[in-house]
């Protein structure tokens, strides 16, 4: 396992140079998100023996199964909160992750400003904006996220790094790439989160500087019950 995920993960990272380097940014540019949901701690520590210490995560209860020992052994590890988080997680969120990638909705930001002001603990956050309109997905309309972008920042005084994006399964990416760049643009947001193990490549064409991939590197999602074991 350890040897497949190295040869992955060294696979993904030359394909994000390549990718850069043929869109004319600086190498380094593309942070990779490895994204081990429901891969066990094992594949984890793998990819961390080989190098890798920025990871995705979409459950904070996951997390907290497979991550606190691993931060003892690599204390530089970065993980991201890249799925949709429940109010009620959130103080686990804030105390555990290091970025959260989803802020979608005013009762969520809230709640994060919140918690960071008591804790003391501000984490980069992304907005999460929903390009596709797609009823069944979480994030923030594209016609009000300049709005929201601004009342996270200026209300409630969030430290909005960036925009994050999912297309829908069956569109042409590079479509929701393009708004998802035009949104930050006009906001002045340096980071964008976009691109997945299938497109990847693509969202680095058009700006993405962080990119999460998890099949192309751990191999096919687990059932959770798998990965507790």
């Amino acid at each position: 396992m350890e040897e497949v995920i190295a040869a992955n993960l060294a696979t993904v990272r030359g394909r994000i140079d390549a990718s850069a380097r043929a869109a004319q940014r600086a190498t380094g540019a593309v942070t990779l998100v490895a994204v081990s949901k429901t891969h066990p701690a094992a594949s984890v520590r793998a990819a961390l023996s080989a190098g890798q210490r920025v990871f995705g995560e979409n459950r904070v209860q996951e997390a907290l199964a497979k991550f606190p020992a691993l931060r003892g052994e690599f204390p530089d590890l970065v993980l991201h909160l890249i799925g949709p988080l429940q109010t009620n997680k959130v103080k686990e969120a804030v105390a555990h992750f290091d970025v959260i990638e989803t802020v979608d909705r005013p009762r969520l930001a809230e709640a994060l400003a919140g918690e960071m002001a008591r804790a003391g603990r501000r984490l980069p956050c992304f907005i999460e904006v929903n390009t596709g309109e797609e009823p069944q997905k979480s994030g923030i309309l594209p016609g009000v996220a300049d709005d929201f972008i601004a009342d996270c920042r200026d209300r409630l005084q969030l430290p909005v790094a960036g925009l994050m994006c999912v297309p829908p399964l069956h569109e042409e990416p590079s479509l929701h790439f393009a708004l998802l760049r035009e949104i930050a643009r006009r906001n002045g947001l340096a980071s964008l989160s976009m691109g997945m193990s299938a497109d990847y490549e693509t969202a680095i064409r058009f700006g993405a500087t962080h990119v999460r991939v998890g099949t192309a590197i751990f191999g096919a999602r687990q059932s959770l019950v798998t990965a507790a074991k």
